[in-house]
């Protein structure tokens, strides 16, 4: 009878109850009305318990990270700087809005914080530059999702929480399965640009702009480490390839200065191919998009651990807002924990109350019933994860990314690793279907937080965001039947633990390898 409580529960959350009092009622109802009164106790002990985790710590320091990025007046440099690469093309502010919503992705991993942020921003100008408004929401709902799958991702923290996946294996393997939506939404807005002659925009919005000294010699700085250092991960990926011998010792740091030498060059020759106003548009980019490669970087290199990297993100943020761009005060600081502080608490009761949910489902039998039934519909891998992309495109349209991963990774994962599928790449598949939900009517989060920016109907965006979800759909189905596309990354940074007398395709293959 305990089973009862998942139609029960999905019955409280269809009259409008919050998820977090559907996920601890339900369970909590159905424990006492068949006599187990004893174990309500152990049930709401949980939501204490299902938060004490060290790896969680990382979800409020990268909301706070990514509210004092925004708060600091990043949001608008963001913008500028996709406008200056892609503001000339028909279709151009459209397109601004997806590169903004892939480069916002490294800064708050929130699809919620992308629509709000931006779509503050971009909306009021993509409508005086000639756009519907509906089309405006609805390219800005559908760029949104990018943010959990590009790291840091909020949701790829829960999910390795919940499953014991290793967070960095994960925020590496979501950075190319993130990049293919927003190319994806590039394709289709240039597909609606001749049809319905969308316009095009100037590369520079405001011309002759000047910068600070510190950011000037910060910029130039950081742009020749970073050219550097691509240029370094390009060498090691030849001498990989070719056997090379790496170089030890001193011969790093000789190699070092030859690299940064070449980057000062590269740039110098560059700099007379471009005009001084879409110079100083990139240079005031530089600054803000550090944050996911200090991030990115400090992982990759094992200097420290996902929450680290969240602390550190967050002291990056407070220092180029505060000293270097000066546009934070610490009067808004308070007002930006406030609101990093409530948003976080409700993520984490959520999360919360999802643990002491998937306790029961644990107990009273429900995690067999549905693998007997998954497994009873065909034994090809390939054709049950066709069909659990259904169900997960379905669950997202009503259920929040974090409390369906919570819920439903303990009971899918463990059927798809038995088949065959990767763990980490099953982890991607769930977490990408459950993000394209957001944006997905009837229920999809971010089309009301698009509607209440925007000003319009809830019903017209929905309407708008159609041939964008399509793409979305097909991304999702891609990453399913082509596991490379999110398991090369990783595997390529050695963080997928493959056995090394394993073939990289045995290694991903949706297939039971054979030896």
């Amino acid at each position: 009878m305990l089973i009862w409580f998942l139609p029960l529960f999905l019955a409280i959350l269809m009259i409008g109850t919050p998820v977090v009092f559907a996920l601890l009622f339900a369970p909590g109802f159905m424990t006492w009305v068949t006599g187990n009164e004893k174990d309500l106790a152990i049930l709401y002990r949980n939501v204490y318990t299902g938060i004490d985790s060290f790896p969680l710590m990382a979800l409020p320091f990268f909301m706070l990270a990514g509210e004092v990025m925004n708060r600091g007046g990043i949001t608008t440099r963001l913008v500028e700087f996709s406008q200056a690469f892609m503001g000339h093309l028909r279709g151009g502010l459209a397109q601004v809005n997806i590169l903004s919503s892939i480069l916002f992705a490294g800064l708050s991993g929130s699809a919620v914080a992308d629509t709000s942020a931006l779509g503050s921003t971009l909306i009021p100008a993509m409508e005086k530059n000639g756009y519907t408004r509906k089309f405006a929401a609805a390219i800005t709902a559908a760029s949104s999702v990018i943010g959990p799958i590009i790291p840091p991702s909020g949701i790829m923290i829960i999910y390795a929480y919940v499953m014991g996946e290793s967070v960095a294996a994960l925020f590496l393997a979501g950075i190319v399965p993130g990049v293919l939506v927003g190319v994806g939404l590039m394709v289709m807005v240039r597909l609606m640009a001749d049809r319905y002659d969308l316009p095009k925009a100037e590369r520079i919005v405001t011309k002759n702009q000047t910068i600070a000294p510190i950011e000037y010699w910060l910029s130039f700085i950081l742009a020749r480490i970073n050219l550097m250092g691509l240029l370094w991960a390009v060498m090691r990926a030849v001498q990989s390839l070719t056997g090379f011998e790496k170089p030890q010792g001193v011969m790093i740091w000789g190699t070092l200065a030859v690299l940064i030498i070449l980057a000062h060059v590269l740039l110098v020759a560059l700099r007379g191919q471009v005009s001084a106003d879409f110079r100083t548009v990139c240079k005031k980019g530089v600054v803000p998009l550090q944050t996911p490669i200090i991030i990115l970087g400090g992982i990759l290199m094992g200097v420290m651990t996902p929450t680290e990297a969240s602390t550190i993100a967050v002291a990056y943020a407070l220092l180029v807002s505060v000293f270097v761009l000066k546009s934070l005060t610490w009067t808004d600081f308070f007002d930006v924990l406030q609101r990093s502080a409530l948003a976080s608490a409700s993520v984490l009761l959520l999360v919360g109350a999802a643990v002491a949910f998937k306790t029961i489902v644990a107990t009273s039998g429900a995690a067999t019933t549905l693998a007997d039934l998954i497994l009873g519909l065909s034994e090809n891998p390939l054709i049950l994860l066709f069909l659990i992309n259904i169900l997960l495109f379905i669950v997202g349209m009503f259920l929040d990314a974090g409390p369906a991963i919570i819920i439903l990774g303990p009971i899918l994962g463990p059927i798809f690793v038995d088949i065959g599928v990767h763990p980490v790449h099953f982890a991607i598949i769930m977490s990408v279907n459950l993000t394209v939900g957001l944006a997905t009517p009837p229920m999809g989060l971010v089309l009301f937080v698009a509607s209440t920016v925007s000003r319009e109907k809830v019903e017209t965006i929905a309407k708008a965001i159609l041939p964008f979800l399509a793409v979305e759909v097909v991304v999702i189905f891609l990453i399913t039947f082509f596991p490379q596309i999110s398991m090369t990354v990783p595997y390529l940074a050695d963080f997928l633990g493959c056995p090394p007398d394993l073939g990289y395709m045995a290694c991903i293959s949706p297939e039971p390898p054979t030896n």
